[in-house]
């Protein structure tokens, strides 16, 4: 309602003054701007809803950013770009709702496992970024890598190598 009285008010100044088009320029430059602030914010919140079930299940009692939703969007798109260049259809096969399930039941104790072992904010984004990743993965596809691996060649980059122990894995 308000876009709509400013819009208003602005074409009454176009039309009662001979405005230059630097001037108008000037005045439409920040209605532009929440326009395409208010289009992009709308564009994150459908897919806030669209992704709310997986945010559950990895993070039941806090609310995602925004990057963190477009972080899931685009690893969902990477995951079906992958699986569509290797010709694997991502079809519900009657067993994969009891998979997610159960999937989801040990992701739910593993994370309770890692948030007492206080690791960096960084090492836990990623690890959840992995399991989200694997949730809707086709288990015969298996051509993503370790986010343990990624993680350990940055700190290579940055300092001298960590012996990680390798993490147990119920899959």
């Amino acid at each position: 309602m308000e876009e709509n009285r400013t819009m208003l008010h602005i074409s009454e100044e176009y039309t009662a003054h001979k405005l230059t088009t630097k001037e108008k320029t000037k005045m439409r430059k920040p209605i532009v701007e929440k326009m395409r602030r208010d289009r992009i914010n709308s564009s994150i919140n459908q897919l806030r809803k669209l992704l709310e079930q997986e945010f559950q299940l990895l993070q039941p009692d806090s609310k995602p950013e925004k990057a963190d939703i477009l972080e899931v969007a685009v690893m969902f798109l990477k995951q079906q770009q992958i699986c569509i260049s290797a010709g694997t259809k991502l079809v519900h096969a009657p067993g994969h709702q009891e998979y997610r399930r159960g999937y989801s039941k040990c992701l739910h104790e593993a994370l309770s496992y890692l948030s007492a072992q206080h690791l960096g904010q960084e090492t836990h984004v990623r690890l959840l970024n992995y399991f989200h990743q694997l949730l809707d993965q086709p288990r015969n596809l298996n051509c993503l890598q370790s986010p343990l691996k990624t993680i350990t060649e940055q700190k290579k980059q940055h300092q001298q190598p960590l012996r990680a122990k390798s993490l147990w894995r119920p899959w």
